[in-house]
């Protein structure tokens, strides 16, 4: 993926826009908080999966907007981390809690192989590694019956009773996400961040001054997977089963979709999209069964009009009203 398609993006200074961000967030929070007792069971449901979406897309931004890396398969380790829970759940006597543990930190391990071989390539051709592997992943979780139970995948997995109803599921994929997405906004934000954002935008450079471009690559592609492990744990309470589907390289695809859509330059970029492409495939689903068809077209359009996503193309508006301001 060239370099030139990323850009960045100056946070606006001044005491009104500094508090103007914090608080839309505390508002939308406090809006969040009270959608449960506002809207039906559905809907409620429908959030909790935007929710989810959203966090397995801004881990796959730290990959893919950051390191400037074309990651293709990402969907892989948000399904390793639900078929974790999955079968700890359903096969083993093991608590809740190992169970959520695990997870992730078997995703990031399976991160962390895949990462090995893939930081080694660049462009298009670790894109095209990250596919293959991922597949290869994908093939051995529908094949494995014994331990996977095949293409029919596993269904009924048991939940400790205060996640039965949806209103608690939808409060605790809420809080996970407001966590995990700071955590992350940290990690872009800290050292290891900006010197990501410098392998990102001149590698060769990185390297001759002392940097070790693969080794951060690498860190980055194991966070990655480690917070789409727990995507994956949200997954599973929200749907209570699993299937071979959620490693499929048509999930990476929408996820990547989300990216872009949002706009890769701007860190909630992703939750933007994942809200939209969750609603829009709700939509579209009630009409047609071709939403694959549906995605390549957004794909398209987000390509050759859109390419710095809906977040990305609002802040360049901003950026240049700001810039004729001042120059009045």
């Amino acid at each position: 993926m060239s370099t030139n398609n990323f850009k960045s993006i100056n946070n606006p200074k001044g005491k009104f826009s500094t508090y103007l961000g914090p608080g839309l967030a505390v508002a939308g929070i406090l809006i969040l908080l009270m959608i449960p007792q506002l809207l039906t069971q559905y809907y409620v449901y429908l959030l909790a999966t935007v929710f989810t979406t959203a966090l397995l897309a801004t881990s796959l931004n730290l990959v893919l907007g950051y390191g400037g890396l074309l990651h293709l398969h990402h969907g892989v380790f948000f399904g390793v981390g639900a078929y974790t829970v999955a079968i700890v759940l359903t096969k083993t006597s093991w608590p809740f809690a190992v169970a959520v543990l695990l997870a992730p930190l078997v995703a990031a391990l399976i991160a962390l192989v895949i990462g090995w071989f893939c930081v080694r390539l660049r462009g298009l051709y670790f894109g095209m590694l990250t596919l293959a592997l991922g597949q290869l992943v994908w093939a051995i979780v529908y094949r494995w019956n014994a331990l996977t139970n095949g293409d029919n995948g596993i269904h009924a997995i048991p939940v400790p009773e205060f996640l039965y109803s949806i209103n608690s599921v939808y409060y605790t994929t809420l809080v996970v996400l407001v966590i995990a997405l700071v955590i992350l906004y940290v990690i872009s934000k800290s050292p290891f961040g900006l010197t990501l954002l410098a392998t990102r935008d001149n590698p060769v450079r990185s390297e001759s001054v002392g940097i070790n471009v693969k080794r951060h690559r690498l860190t980055a592609f194991v966070i990655a997977g480690f917070f789409a492990g727990i995507a994956g744990v949200l997954f599973v309470l929200v749907e209570r089963s699993v299937a071979p589907s959620l490693l499929f390289w048509n999930k990476s695809a929408e996820i990547l979709i989300m990216c872009l859509m949002g706009g890769l330059t701007v860190f909630m970029g992703p939750t933007l999209g994942a809200g939209i492409l969750v609603l829009l495939s709700m939509i579209v689903g009630l009409y047609t069964e071709y939403w694959l068809l549906v995605l390549g077209l957004l794909l398209l359009i987000l390509v050759l009009f859109l390419p710095q996503g809906i977040l990305g193309y609002l802040m360049e508006i901003y950026g240049k009203n700001r810039s004729m301001r001042g120059e009045n």
